[in-house]
């Protein structure tokens, strides 16, 4: 997947320059203001080399995962921040963390407004929709494959998290990286797919936090994520 990797770079500087407007409902931004059609590449062809590769990349993993990894992946199947507890500690909770949680319900949203027009419009067959020798372990989807929403939104999480909590960044991104990870362990996305979310993710968390509104929500949900943790 290097030839992405080199797109987030510019990436960035094309979307950074947003214009902020301040929005009172959900989500914080739409594809409207991030349209990932203009920004990423289309996925590779069903009947591509690079598509079979991919595929078989997915069935080496359903034949080499353990058992803890399908546990793992079919609990990250749940997309919201609380899945990053087990580097948070303890008082990383929703019963804790009322304002912390409702900010970032806009920000799993946000993904969800961003992605979800992208993925119609590529229709990017699953892996299981391709090969009958794909057996998920998690929930099947019949939503377009390309890019991954729970790695968009694993990295969007990463991003303002760490943000938050500077001082976790390193165990707080490898903690999302795993939460894109798990979608090609658990069967339900190829390689690239991931990549492409991580681009996502990236591009769409620096939009938002070069926003007024998002701003103004970041600071109180960081706030109380901090006093909370004794910080």
């Amino acid at each position: 997947m290097k030839r992405y990797a080199s797109l987030a770079a510019g990436l960035l500087l094309l979307v950074v320059g947003s214009t902020a407007r301040a929005e009172d409902a959900k989500p914080f931004i739409t594809n409207k203001d991030v349209d990932l059609t203009m920004i990423l590449p289309p996925p590779p062809a069903n009947d591509s080399a690079e598509t079979k590769a991919e595929l078989g990349e997915v069935l080496t993993m359903q034949v080499t995962r353990t058992p803890e990894m399908e546990a793992r992946a079919i609990a990250d199947a749940e997309e919201n921040v609380w899945r990053f507890a087990d580097v948070m500690g303890p008082n990383f909770n929703k019963d804790k963390l009322p304002k912390f949680s409702a900010f970032f319900d806009r920000v799993v949203e946000t993904e969800g407004a961003v992605v979800d027009p992208a993925k119609d419009v590529w229709k990017r067959p699953r892996p299981h929709q391709l090969s009958d020798l794909v057996k998920p372990v998690v929930k099947l989807s019949s939503s377009g494959s390309w890019p991954s929403g729970h790695a968009t939104v694993g990295t969007m999480m990463g991003i303002i998290l760490s943000d938050m909590v500077p001082g976790r960044r390193a165990e707080i991104m490898a903690r999302a990286a795993e939460f894109g990870h798990n979608r090609i362990v658990g069967g339900i996305h190829y390689p690239s797919d991931v990549e492409m979310g991580k681009i996502s993710g990236s591009v769409i968390a620096a939009v938002l936090l070069n926003r007024d509104d998002f701003k103004a929500e970041y600071d109180v949900a960081r706030a109380e994520l901090r006093s909370d943790l004794g910080m």
